[in-house]
């Protein structure tokens, strides 16, 4: 029999599984009340899986990375489409950002998914940022938090909950959380004037929950990451911006975190913070034990007070009852399909200097494998050779990885150098200036945080999706 302790401290667990369906441990785990489910590309999500996760428990919360771009769970395989918020910041529309959070909330909702882990509200102040970049609307925080409330607003007036993220903010920072904690060197002015406006704006739109970034600050705490500082959670976000929605940790695996505690004691501690939910990317059904048995044991010896875990598992339970109640935005939605918002933000993104254009000539494109951030689905594509291949019969491609060389290209075949964020590759733009020595009339399309221009041509798409790339290829096969 289940303790109503033990089904306290399983409502504020929220993991991720492998697989693409259900796994026994998970199921019984619901029948206990497990509060929420992360889903993942490597799930095929689908109706199927979303229907056997509430015959479980019905008012789970089933969460999901849908930014939009680059991270997409939904459309990894052909890319996304809607180009991301790099692209809708390029455009500066908050109306054209409202109606992709709308598409994106509608398409949730179709699936019955109760959260989008999205939009980013992150200013993407520092240009070396490697995990971030595109993800960001931009590096100026009044531009972010406008696009963050349309975002917010579109996502949530389709019935689904927005989560602003990764508080208190991951834009100014060179190392990716995925693999060790980023530090953010700014004072606390800096961070209320650059970082915190986005968060702010999204609070004050009626945000139902915010995610919190594995970054240590030290002008707000010098010795604990943000998820687990009790000044960042609650006397930041809860006490000075109001916030009282759902508060969901990033992913504890992440080894920002994981490499400092056990998981047990990260959800202690974040749960002490401030947290409501914690977001486990991936676990088994011992591990999940283990986080719930650590939760109760620290009620039980004083260390977690039992008032703080019921509040926890009282916002968890508030989130999914608004869900439920929303089922009449989701039905309007479900009828108010807006099919070509994200193709028409993607061509007014694109930026282009020089002429050269393919005409009709199938190029040899040469896709310059930048590895992504670990927030990004492997098999996502760039897509730009697919887009031109659907227009250009008899493209070719050549993949270029970090340590090979770049490929032949005499001849008269036209050559499309494919790079992602360039300006923070040296070995990128080595490539870039290597292709142009040898071939003049290269053009370069660059799908993240643009160099400068160089090549015949240059195009910037300002993110990855299939609309974008579409985008590239219509402006190329002009």
């Amino acid at each position: 029999m289940t303790s109503d302790l033990d089904r306290l401290a399983t409502t504020v667990l929220h993991p991720g599984f492998d697989g693409t369906s259900v796994p026994d441990w998970m199921r019984r785990a619901l029948g206990e009340g497990l509060g929420g489910v992360v889903l993942f590309a490597r799930n095929a999500i689908d109706e199927r899986l979303v229907r056997s996760v509430r015959a479980e428990h019905p008012g789970a919360v089933i969460a999901i990375d849908e930014e939009g771009g680059s991270v997409t769970r939904l459309e990894v395989e052909a890319g996304s489409s809607f180009p991301g918020n790099r692209a809708l910041g390029v455009v500066d529309d908050v109306e054209l950002t409202r109606r992709v959070g709308r598409q994106i909330g509608r398409m949730l909702g179709e699936l019955d998914i109760t959260l989008d882990y999205a939009p980013s509200a992150d200013v993407n102040s520092n240009p070396a940022n490697p995990v971030i970049g595109v993800r960001s609307f931009g590096p100026d925080p009044g531009l972010v938090a406008r696009h963050t409330v349309a975002f917010v607003d579109g996502v949530q007036g389709a019935g689904v909950a927005a989560c602003a993220k990764h508080f208190p903010g991951h834009g100014d920072t060179v190392t990716d959380s995925h693999l060790a904690l980023p530090t953010v060197h700014a004072s606390r002015e800096v961070l209320f004037e650059r970082d915190l406006p986005p968060f702010r704006a999204a609070i004050d739109a009626g945000v139902r929950a915010v995610m919190s970034g594995h970054l240590l600050i030290p002008a707000l705490d010098p010795e604990l990451p943000a998820t687990l500082s009790r000044t960042a959670m609650t006397e930041l976000l809860r006490g000075e911006l109001g916030f009282d929605g759902m508060l969901v940790t990033d992913a504890i695996e992440m080894r920002a975190v994981a490499a400092m505690f056990a998981p047990g004691e990260i959800v202690v501690r974040a749960l002490n913070a401030g947290v409501d939910a914690v977001c486990v990317g991936l676990t088994s059904e011992d591990g999940l034990r283990e986080m719930r048995d650590a939760i109760v044991t620290a009620v039980r010896a004083g260390v977690l007070p039992e008032e703080r875990l019921a509040e926890a598992a009282t916002r968890v339970r508030e989130l999914s009852s608004w869900y439920a109640g929303q089922s009449a935005l989701r039905d309007k939605a479900r009828a108010d399909l807006d099919e070509g918002v994200g193709l028409a933000v993607a061509r007014a993104a694109l930026t282009a200097t020089g002429t050269a254009a393919l005409g009709g000539r199938a190029p040899l494109v040469i896709e310059v494998n930048t590895r992504l951030s670990q927030a990004v689905d492997p098999a996502t594509p760039t897509g730009v050779t697919a887009a031109l291949t659907a227009l250009l019969p008899g493209t070719a491609r050549v993949r270029m990885e970090p340590d090979g060389e770049l490929p032949e290209l005499a001849g008269e075949r036209p050559v499309v150098l494919v790079v992602h964020d360039a300006a923070r590759h040296a070995w990128v733009r080595e490539a870039v200036a290597g292709a142009v020595a040898r071939r003049p009339d290269v053009i370069v399309v660059d799908t993240g945080i643009p160099d400068e221009p160089s090549g015949a041509a240059h195009v910037a798409t300002h993110g990855i999706s299939r609309v974008s790339a579409r985008a590239a290829a219509e402006w190329l096969t002009r």
